[in-house]
């Protein structure tokens, strides 16, 4: 079996990462690229992006299978059914610390889109695709794991760079956070 025949391993990378964050205490969030086959409340929806809580305490009966994130969330008091397809999947996180990882956008044709940048989070490593569109068969996409820090909402390029870029500092005892975009 070569690498082409095998499952993507997005959906195991998705549900080791949802097992680490809730072993250690944190929340673990997702960035999803919303299209047509999500679907999400569409008033939350920003930029064609959505951040949702996947935590245990924010969901009911979630499904974390090979095809699609399902599960059931209250937005604004109401209940609302998700279903997101692994694929449309472009990060896992979490929330206290922004550890996690990112992943290209998934084309329908199998092969791997670059991403824009990650919703609600400041600065991260970019994250390419490894595809090309002249190639005769999908080729695998590669994966970056990266940490993601708050930043002043400016996005810095590092290609070529040899060391990551330093987090910003922040006063003692203060954590970053996130800024909840309405």
């Amino acid at each position: 079996m070569n690498a082409l025949d095998s499952t993507s391993t997005r959906p195991y990378l998705i549900r080791a990462l949802y097992e680490w964050c809730t072993d250690n205490g944190l929340t673990p969030y997702v960035a999803v690229s919303v299209d047509d086959s999500v679907h999400v409340p569409r008033e939350y929806v920003k930029n064609n992006e959505i951040v949702l809580n996947i935590s245990f305490d924010a969901t009911s009966s979630l499904k974390l299978g090979n095809d699609f994130i399902e599960f059931k969330a209250r937005f604004a008091g109401s209940a609302r059914d998700i279903m997101v397809p692994i694929g449309r999947v472009i990060a896992i996180y979490a929330r206290e610390n922004g550890q996690g990882m990112a992943f290209p956008l998934s084309h329908p044709s199998g092969l791997a889109m670059p991403s824009g940048p990650l919703p609600e989070i400041g600065q991260a490593t970019s994250i390419t695709a490894a595809s090309s569109a002249a190639a005769p068969s999908p080729q695998p996409a590669e994966v970056k794991i990266v940490q993601l820090v708050p930043s002043d909402n400016s996005v810095s390029e590092r290609d070529g760079e040899s060391e990551p870029p330093e987090p910003p500092k922040t006063p003692q005892g203060s954590r970053p956070s996130l800024k909840r975009v309405k």
